[in-house]
């Protein structure tokens, strides 16, 4: 009965459109009561909102709304215009330019915002009507924006890292080196898709640029180019931490926008900050029901049940870890990823450490598995936001983006089978 209520129920509420917060605390606390036999025991019930408290005192979390305020700064200001600006300066004159600069504009702002979100809603919007505008039909505007967001969380820094950290102790510093090749060999694999794309189609190329106009590019975006430099520096020397990290990273974004390019107006900062507080709230409270969500099936047994399961079908590593990629780009397209780090992370990570496997490598892996659920259906986030600004329906969004999960899954297998992808550059660096 208990185990049909944490898995079953859950499902249902999510499929009745319940928000996965209230579904993940509704779902665990009839779970709690059934677990301690009291269905009327709701005093006992001051057990969630404790566990959901201290799931969020941890001082790594504060780093996630300080990254999404710079996120939001950046794109407050034309930030993401000079970014888009100066990729199109280096990539534009491959044939399918706009689309390989949709790309690398994507791994260049990843290095600010950690979320894939924030780069689908604010980078996302320049380059669709950029591309749409120089002839490439919608769909397709939509599913290079859509496939390359996903680079947003694998390069650094990365907001669904932090969460893996928090739930497992693995160094976030090391997390997000471990980001890095994989976040450029993605970048590659979709230049190359966007390559054929152009090829085939015919689509437009940028003019070389000279000296002078790469120059006048440069100039215009060193300065947000810059931020993943300072992070990851700080953060590798041990000069600071992600948290301090995070809030250097959003006060540069503030001088940057208010000092230097005199854009940010007063009404618009203070929208910021709203919105900030806002897409905070919600990470918030996704994380603290999840983290009692989790805490009731440890309780239930659950964890434990399915962790001797998984290793009752294997304990080859490199099976286990196909295993882990199924299991994680299935709850990908009906989870939402923080809530699915919280829950699943230490569940999965616990029988992975018990066949030997390097949790930095796992947390990479798992991370990347739950972006790509980003832009698959049903509930791909990223796919009703690029749909919505390309003007164009959710079935069509979903067909323009399904090719291009090809190169998606070609880097996940790579990074399955060669660990050394992940783990080379943090060892060697840290």
């Amino acid at each position: 009965m208990l185990y049909f209520i944490l898995t079953i129920g859950l499902i249902i509420l999510l499929a009745m459109g319940i928000p996965v917060g209230f579904s993940l605390m509704l779902t665990g606390a009839i779970g709690y009561m059934v677990n301690i036999g009291d269905i009327g025991a709701w005093m006992e019930m001051t057990i969630l909102p404790m566990r959901m408290s201290y799931s969020l005192q941890n001082f790594l979390l504060l780093s996630i709304p300080l990254f999404i305020l710079a996120a939001k700064l950046m794109n407050g200001s034309s930030i993401t215009e000079k970014l888009f600006g100066f990729a199109n300066t280096c990539v534009g004159w491959l044939p399918g330019g706009l689309g390989h600069a949709n790309i690398f504009a994507s791994l260049l702002f990843a290095g600010m915002s950690g979320t894939a979100v924030s780069d689908a809603a604010g980078l996302g919007q320049i380059e669709i009507a950029a591309m749409t505008k120089n002839g490439y039909e919608p769909d397709f505007s939509a599913a290079v924006t859509a496939a390359s967001s996903t680079i947003g969380p694998i390069f650094p820094p990365s907001v669904p890292m932090v969460m893996f950290s928090t739930v497992s102790g693995v160094s976030v510093g090391k997390l997000f080196l471990g980001g890095v090749v994989p976040g450029i060999l993605l970048t590659l694999v979709l230049m190359v898709m966007v390559y054929f794309y152009a090829k085939k189609r015919g689509y437009p190329r940028e003019k070389f640029p000279t000296p002078s106009v790469f120059w006048n590019s440069f100039k215009g975006a060193i300065l947000p180019l810059l931020t993943p430099v300072i992070l990851l520096a700080g953060i590798w020397s041990g000069t600071f931490t992600a948290t301090e990290a995070a809030a250097i990273a959003a006060l540069y974004a503030l001088i940057v926008s208010v000092f230097i390019f005199k854009e940010m107006t007063w009404k618009l900062f203070v929208q910021i900050l709203k919105d900030t507080a806002r897409d905070t709230a919600s990470i918030g409270l996704v994380t603290s029901a999840a983290a009692f969500y989790g805490w009731v099936l440890a309780r239930s047994g659950l964890t434990a049940v399915f962790a001797d399961w998984i290793l009752g079908i294997t304990t080859n590593p490199v099976l286990f870890m196909l295993i882990i990629n199924v299991f994680f780009l299935v709850i990908g397209c009906f989870l939402e990823s923080i809530a699915a780090i919280t829950i699943f992370g230490p569940v999965m990570l616990a029988p992975a450490l018990q066949l030997g496997i390097d949790p930095l490598y796992f947390g990479v892996v798992m991370v990347f598995n739950l972006m790509i659920g980003l832009i698959t259906p049903p509930f791909g986030i990223v796919l009703f936001i690029t749909a919505d600004q390309a003007k164009i329906d959710f079935n069509r969004m979903v067909r323009a983006t399904s090719p291009f999960l090809i190169p998606l899954l070609g880097t996940l297998i790579l990074m399955s089978f060669i660990p050394g992808i992940i783990t080379w550059l943090p060892n060697l660096l840290m």
